[in-house]
């Protein structure tokens, strides 16, 4: 406890260079990573009360293309999908139709299913991007097993659903605290990406957000409309 302390003090009184120093930037490296959609389904849809339902339906499509945009293994998972939980939206499926469909039938964490496990291990990736419905179960049960049999998680935040806010920010301070990086679905393409001029860089992302990020889609068509066929307004260049 006293080394604790001393450890305490003296990164205050560094000002945090203390952290700073022991902090190193894990990038997304698309060459060492998948995509992981865990439980995305229409009847656990009901239960996410934290996004709009509009907004929730675009955000777990765009997750699940992030695989496809990327070329990165994409294994899809299910929990008791006969039943009330109900199957994956038909649009998941149709983007991955080769990927692993991992259909458990009674275990809450997906790593507790041994063919999950086997289908996570034999992409032979040691970075993981994830999200399901809900984030304080589907998600963060399998984050921080992941993160115990030594993966690097990255969780979908704007795809990760549950209940309410409050519930939503407990479980991502219970990942963040055991080294879960949290984040939104533009940081993780971006840092896929990493470069505009790389493959995939503009020419496949920028019809990626055209269709699931509408703010930057619209930046880039304002843009192209300038271009084409603009005119520069009295008074509109100061």
């Amino acid at each position: 406890m006293q080394l604790l302390n001393l450890l305490m003090l003296l990164g205050t009184v560094l000002g945090g260079n203390l952290v700073a120093a022991t902090f190193t930037f894990e990038r997304i490296d698309k060459n060492d990573s998948m995509v992981l959609v865990v439980d995305h389904q229409i009847g656990l849809f009901q239960l996410v009360r934290d996004f709009e339902p509009e907004e929730y339906r675009n955000n777990i499509l765009a997750h699940a293309a992030i695989g496809k945009v990327f070329n990165l293994p994409t294994i899809l998972t299910t929990s008791a999908e006969t039943g009330p939980n109900g199957p994956l939206p038909k649009e998941i499926p149709a983007m991955h139709p080769e990927a692993p469909f991992i259909k458990r039938n009674g275990e809450v964490n997906a790593w507790d299913n041994q063919d999950f496990r086997n289908a996570v291990k034999a992409t032979g990736k040691k970075q993981v991007i994830m999200a399901g419905i809900v984030t304080d179960v589907c998600t963060s049960f399998l984050a921080l097993s992941l993160v115990q049999e030594g993966y690097t998680v990255f969780a979908n935040a704007e795809a990760s659903g549950t209940l309410n806010k409050r519930t939503a920010d407990d479980a991502n301070d219970r990942m963040r605290a055991a080294g879960v990086h949290v984040l939104s679905m533009f940081a993780i393409t971006t840092d896929l990406m990493r470069d505009w001029r790389n493959t995939p860089g503009a020419l496949q992302l920028l019809p990626y957000y055209d269709t699931y990020f509408a703010v930057y889609a619209f930046l880039a068509r304002g843009h192209a409309a300038a271009v084409q066929n603009g005119v520069i307004q009295p008074g509109e260049s100061v």
